[in-house]
């Protein structure tokens, strides 16, 4: 097999491996993942893959060209929407999966359990890092429960409109990474004359100080060293209590766990992703949640989503994030199309429509439950949608702050990705990518294409490694000591 036909209604194939001139009716030199014209294309007409619109012939293309950046152009989308048209109900499933979990007295589980050393402000993000910094794995050795204690630190906090949406995104992180299940104690630590004041957001969110709930502003306690040092004796207060839990049965339903993708390639679209959609509709039938965000990303295949939709009112909520994101992105001197990188481009990928139709299938089939604002907490089960930037870390940091105990993230170019709290799995693409990089990826979704494996049985695997993390098994992210760095609050609105 030279090349894949994903839809009779396709007038583009995709090269599974580079085509000579000749091979498969081949006019020019089509490298491994991009596009061949299957048949004439006139100038202007809709170039379709995956049986949708990814963009239109800047020229015309004929039989066995090249269809790449050089003769496709994006056009903005305007489509008719419609609601609740392709629901397919849940089957739920004859048995309930389990993991062990840690059961918190809010009723939520984690998967993990850090203690979190959260900053009001980048003023304080080195006193943050170095009260982390003090325990090292020897110091926690007594303490086999906790998995560590991590600084959160980041850019902003300051300078920024306090009644804005930059402000209202930076509160929610906050307060998301304090209450999710897998963060067992917190610390927060400010400078004192910030814009993000801690009192704040305390009242804002009605989070209570307690053994477990610590803050602290440098100003109040006497400098840099003074902070450090009561911040070492907070933490080593809160260790024996952190420490005091158990691992205990839970069911998959508890599961959140955040769907995002990464360095994609040609193969995104045709083996990891729809991989994971499976994935996530296994844990749908159990009753657990998944979380598909990064807007930009579903632009041009939202009325696939939309579709889905139990309700008008959440169609509705999804298409004022694409309006938003057109309004903003044109505010910037920027357009939609923008969003596919170098690397996607270089991967097969042409346009933010045909990256978009491929990014979507993460969420598999079932019906689209709700939509949420930027690291808003997610309330429902099922299939749900969160807006973020395309950004990898901005996003999950995004579906951390939203709840999710779990992240799979799905690359084809590559990635070196990880995060905490929450552990982060990796799936590739492609076999050759995954032979290089196989001390980062967890699961080799190019099987699909090199060894003949089903779209299912990847999906079991990576929906069974989920329940495997979650009972405390290590991904390879994790064993690498990634996610110290890649918490990045999304930063929008105006720097004062």
């Amino acid at each position: 097999m030279s090349t894949i036909r994903l839809s009779p209604l396709d007038n583009v194939v995709t090269a599974v491996t580079p085509l000579e001139i000749g091979t498969e009716g081949a006019i020019q030199m089509i490298p491994r993942g991009h596009k061949m014209a299957a048949e004439a294309i006139a100038k202007g007409a809709p170039v379709r893959k995956y049986a949708q619109i990814i963009g239109y012939a800047a020229e015309d293309i004929a039989a066995g060209a090249h269809v790449h950046t050089h003769n496709l152009e994006f056009r903005n989308v305007d489509a008719k929407y419609e609601f609740g048209t392709n629901l397919h109900p849940v089957e739920p499933a004859t048995q309930i999966d389990t993991f062990m979990g840690y059961r918190r007295a809010t009723g939520r589980v984690g998967t993990r359990n850090y203690i979190a050393v959260l900053t009001s402000v980048n003023c304080s993000a080195t006193a943050a890092r170095l009260i982390a910094e003090h325990f090292t794995p020897e110091k926690l050795a007594a303490y086999p429960n906790v998995d560590g204690v991590v600084a959160f630190v980041h850019g902003t906090g300051c300078a920024m409109g306090g009644d804005g949406t930059g402000f209202e995104l930076l509160q929610r992180v906050l307060w998301g990474y304090a209450r999710n299940p897998n963060v067992g104690g917190v610390l927060m630590a400010g400078l004192g004359c910030e814009t993000m004041q801690i009192d704040w957001l305390i009242e804002a969110y009605g989070l209570t100080p307690g053994p477990l709930f610590q803050t602290m502003n440098i100003q109040d306690v006497g400098g840099l060293r003074k902070t450090v040092e009561l911040g070492i004796a907070q933490i080593e207060q809160m260790l024996p209590v952190v420490n005091d839990v158990s691992r205990e049965p839970c069911p998959a339903s508890e599961l959140m766990v955040g769907l995002e993708c990464g360095g994609s390639d040609a193969w995104s679209g045709i083996t990891a992703n729809p991989a994971l959609g499976y994935a996530c509709d296994l844990l749908v039938a159990q009753g657990g949640t998944g979380v598909l965000s990064e807007t930009p990303e579903i632009y041009g295949a939202e009325h696939l989503l939309t579709a889905r939709a139990t309700t008008p009112e959440i169609g509705e909520k999804l298409l004022d994030l694409i309006k938003w994101w057109e309004n903003y992105t044109e505010r910037a001197g920027g357009s939609m199309d923008n969003n596919p990188s170098p690397g996607n481009k270089k991967g097969g990928l042409t346009t933010i429509l045909e990256k978009s139709l491929g990014a979507a299938a993460k969420g598999g089939t079932t019906p689209l439950m709700g939509v949420y604002k930027y690291a808003e907490p997610v309330t429902a089960k099922g299939f749900t949608f969160m807006d973020s930037p395309g950004y990898d870390p901005a996003s999950v940091t995004g579906m951390i702050a939203s709840g999710c105990n779990l992240v799979c993230f799905t690359t084809g170019r590559g990635s070196a990705f990880g995060s905490k709290p929450s552990p982060c799995m990796k799936v590739a693409t492609n076999t050759p990518m995954y032979e290089r990089l196989t001390d980062d990826m967890d699961v080799n979704a190019g099987r699909i294409l090199s060894d003949g494996a089903s779209i299912e049985e990847v999906g079991r695997e990576i929906y069974q490694m989920w329940l495997r993390m979650a009972s405390g098994e290590k991904t390879k992210s994790e064993a690498q000591g990634l996610g110290d760095y890649e918490f990045v609050p999304w930063q929008v609105g105006a720097v004062m």
